[in-house]
């Protein structure tokens, strides 16, 4: 018998009352381990710890020379938020924004101190850490936690040297003695962290703390055979993650390289399970690489770190090429044709826990030519508050077909008001994906699912991409096929006494100069690199150019852009629309691309 039988409560409803309960139980867990983290806190800044560095640190992250000098002159930009106080502390800028807390606990800004490397840099760098241990060295704080302490202390011994460089012996002790008690703090709790990237977090971070800092030896096995396990269960024989985000692979990718790094140095052999989680991941990561350098913007992934990938794939020494594109890596179909890279959404979100920062993507694509992004995705906008970290995940913010004023996957409601625990509620359970060779390029064929509860419509794609890259060939239909499909669609359509109105997007990049032409049944795009390229259509739908945004970790506010709308109604079981992405003939094949890109992420205060 069905749980919710006897109680008149559809499936829907009935998921939306266990979701429920399962997150009163979810923030019990979360306030008993919030009570055990503030505990062996302050039992770990009361230990009497005398330590030094192993062997001299050596950095190993990488950091942003102008968001370093913006630092050093008192202009933050944090998680979205700017605050200029050029004479401020670093701790006296944060906010109630969760997101700006865990930046500044983190420490990553030091990777961008030492990218300036300077006299003012160094002093702002030292200052700021010894005024965490000012504040926050006794255990209380928001920065105790297993994720974050773990990234911090990843970061203060990376720069170790650069932090005691010309300081006292008082100094170097009092950074080393805190070192060795949030390394204590982390050896009783990195077992508590979820699964997911803030594990990798606290485990890696306590693995180079072992192995950086004297007398901390005993707790690196543990945290080893811990890292071997989270890299067996939690990278996929596909080198994929359960979030099914691009940067989150990255990032764990490099924590992984950088232990594996750590053990070599101290004449230890990782464990075969990490280099084989990182053979997995690599050639995933190629895979979701555009053209242009940078990843795929999904399911709350941004580009990434500008020089971040290419590093961390040279540093993990896996000699693997970009995987086969017969086969999908986390999900996700690519293509590359001479200059052009075509990345596409090709299974369904992520479920769970996993899901929380998922979107309803599927089947939507980003396309690159060269060095230049063209069609993409929205993108995440949890760092511009939650009404747009909701707008970004829904499927008009994506570049593909969505019935207008529904997405392809629906988000539970918060619970308690905290839109940050919206997990997909229902995501397609049938999708398909097939990659076929053309005389003169090559083919993929998808479809899903994800409207047929409500409405008995698949969602089908066709995407032809001409060997060259010069050009894109797509069709999107909505058809019924079963007998119980179109008679879904038919009480769909009666009851309103209309057709069902459906929307084709395709989101451009803000450096993409767009306007509509040929007498309104065709657009022009002119990239920076002088390439011009002609979006057109069968006539089907009504064309349209809207404004857009492009949202991007790192900016102050999103990024005004532009996007093509194909808009049709569906009026009988099958529906179809075909359009067209071409090179201009008289752009050549080859193009002498000079003006730099104007990366998304760059540290920025204006829009």
């Amino acid at each position: 018998m069905h749980p919710s039988a006897g109680y008149d409560l559809g499936e829907e409803q009935y998921q939306h009352r266990r979701l429920f309960t399962l997150q009163i139980a979810r923030t019990w867990r979360a306030k008993r381990s919030r009570f055990l983290h503030r505990y062996h806190a302050r039992k770990a800044a009361q230990v009497s710890v005398k330590t030094h560095f192993v062997s001299p640190p050596e950095p190993r992250t990488i950091g942003h020379f102008a968001r370093g000098r913006q630092l050093v002159n008192g202009n933050f930009l944090l998680a979205g938020t700017f605050t200029q106080a050029p004479e401020a502390d670093i701790w006296d800028i944060q906010s109630d924004n969760l997101l700006v807390s865990q930046e500044v606990q983190g420490c990553d800004w030091l990777d961008d101190l030492a990218a300036v490397g300077d006299g003012r840099a160094r002093a702002c760098a030292h200052g700021w850490v010894m005024g965490w241990i000012d504040r926050y060295g006794d255990g209380n704080g928001p920065g105790w936690t297993p994720a974050l302490t773990g990234r911090r202390l990843i970061r203060w011994i990376n720069h170790g040297a650069f932090l005691t460089r010309g300081q006292s012996d008082d100094a170097a002790t009092r950074l080393l003695t805190s070192l060795g008690q949030q390394t204590h703090f982390l050896a009783k709790r990195w077992h508590a962290t979820d699964p997911g990237l803030g594990r990798f977090e606290a485990i890696t971070g306590t693995i180079i703390a072992g192995l950086a800092l004297d007398g901390f030896g005993d707790i690196v096995m543990p945290a080893v055979t811990a890292l071997a396990k989270d890299c067996a269960h939690q990278i996929d024989e596909n080198g994929g993650v359960a979030t099914r985000n691009p940067e989150h692979l990255l990032e764990i990718f490099t924590l992984l390289t950088w232990a594996f790094q750590s053990l070599t140095e101290a004449g230890q052999t990782p464990p075969p399970q990490l280099h084989a989680a990182l053979a997995r991941m690599a050639p995933t990561l190629r895979t979701l690489r555009h053209a242009d350098g940078s990843l795929a913007r999904f399911h709350g992934g941004g580009r990434g770190i500008e020089g971040r990938l290419d590093h961390a794939l040279a540093d993990s020494k896996v000699r693997v090429g970009p995987a086969s594109p017969e086969t999908l890596h986390m999900g996700f179909a690519r293509i590359s044709a001479g200059r052009t890279s075509l990345i596409v959404d090709a299974a369904a979100p992520p479920t769970g826990a996993a899901s929380v920062n998922a979107h309803a993507s599927t089947l939507a694509f980003e396309l690159t030519s060269g060095r230049r992004a063209i069609i993409v995705n929205c993108g995440s906008g949890r760092s511009f508050g939650e009404d747009w970290r909701r707008a970004g995940r829904a499927t008009p913010s994506h570049s593909t077909l969505g019935l207008r004023g529904v997405s392809s996957s629906r988000l539970a409601p918060p619970v308690r008001g905290s839109a940050a625990t919206e997990r997909l509620l229902s995501v397609p359970s049938d999708v398909h994906c097939t990659l076929s060779a053309l005389d003169d390029g090559k083919r993929l064929e998808m479809s899903h699912d994800g409207y047929r509860e409500h409405n008995g419509l698949i969602h089908a794609r066709v995407i032809d991409i001409a060997s060259n890259g010069s050009s894109l060939v797509g069709e999107d239909h909505f058809a019924a096929l079963s007998r119980s499909d179109k008679q879904l669609f038919d009480l769909e359509t009666s009851g309103r006494k209309l057709a069902l109105p459906f929307d084709i997007r395709f989101h451009l990049h803000p450096d993409v100069d767009a306007s509509v032409d040929l007498g309104g049944t065709a657009v022009s795009m002119v990239l920076k690199s002088g390439e011009v390229w002609v979006f057109r259509h069968d006539g089907k739908a009504e064309l349209a150019l809207e404004s857009s945004v492009y949202l991007e970790t790192g900016r102050l506010k999103p990024r005004a852009a532009q996007q093509v709308v194909l808009s049709s109604a569906a009026l009988d079981y099958a529906s179809r629309v075909r359009w067209s992405l071409t090179k201009a003939q008289d752009t050549p094949d080859a193009v002498r691309d000079l003006t730099p890109p104007d990366p998304a992420d760059g540290y920025r205060t204006t829009q």
